[in-house]
């Protein structure tokens, strides 16, 4: 029954799910591109190249969230500074993550699985760790559920492969709900910050330039 799940059912319900959420919520959509252009400039859409299915890339979209704001030597501003009350908002809410209900159409994402990260980091996974490309990537995902940016790199990557081998349809509701939950009290599963403290490839690197013999990383 899983394996049916996996292979079928779960791909027919992302398209059912998706069509059906952008045809209801296509007004909402609207007033956010509306809002997005006037309060944080051109373009409305913030999109990015991820890894997904097996690895193979992807563009994913979002809602900007940030201004081009530029300092007198002509660089972006930090992002801290470019993130105003507005886009916060709209992180807050997971109002920025709608855009991906077409990459779940399109079949690039899943509504679940572990979420799609950088490019930047696929040479740094261990073979373990990349196995969380095994399935398609989710708007939300067991990790996200589980605490997210309280979890360590390892922990995160941890639940990640414990989806890929025991995905079904019961553990996708459960997920689904909990990110309802979640995202009513604005617990941050959806708020668009990808990291827990540091990006993947530095936090490794540090890892093999002084390991921990206690962590198993030596």
């Amino acid at each position: 029954m899983n394996i049916l799940y996996r292979k079928i059912v779960k791909r027919l319900l992302d398209i059912l799910l998706s069509g059906l959420v952008l045809l209801l919520f296509s007004w909402l959509y609207l007033i956010l591109c509306v809002l997005v252009r006037v309060k944080l400039g051109s373009p409305v859409f913030f999109s990015q190249e991820r890894p997904g299915f097996k690895g193979r890339i992807f563009r994913l979209y979002k809602f900007r969230t940030m201004t081009d704001a530029r300092g007198a030597d002509g660089e972006l501003l930090p992002d801290e500074e470019r993130l105003t009350r507005f886009g916060r908002l709209l992180r807050s809410t997971s109002l920025d993550e709608l855009p991906e209900f077409f990459n779940i159409l399109k079949g690039d994402m899943s509504f679940v699985g572990p979420r799609p990260l950088l490019v930047k980091y696929l040479p740094w996974y261990s073979e373990e760790e990349m196995r969380r490309h095994d399935v398609r990537p989710g708007l939300t995902g067991l990790a996200q559920v589980n605490g997210r940016n309280a979890l360590n790199w390892e922990k995160r990557f941890a639940y990640d492969v414990h989806y890929v081998d025991h995905c079904s349809f019961l553990l996708d509701l459960k997920i689904a709900f909990m990110t309802v939950g979640k995202v009513i009290v604005r617990d941050g599963v959806l708020s668009g910050a990808e990291m827990v403290t540091t990006d993947f490839d530095i936090y490794r690197k540090e890892q093999l330039e002084h390991p921990d013999p206690e962590r198993g990383n030596a």
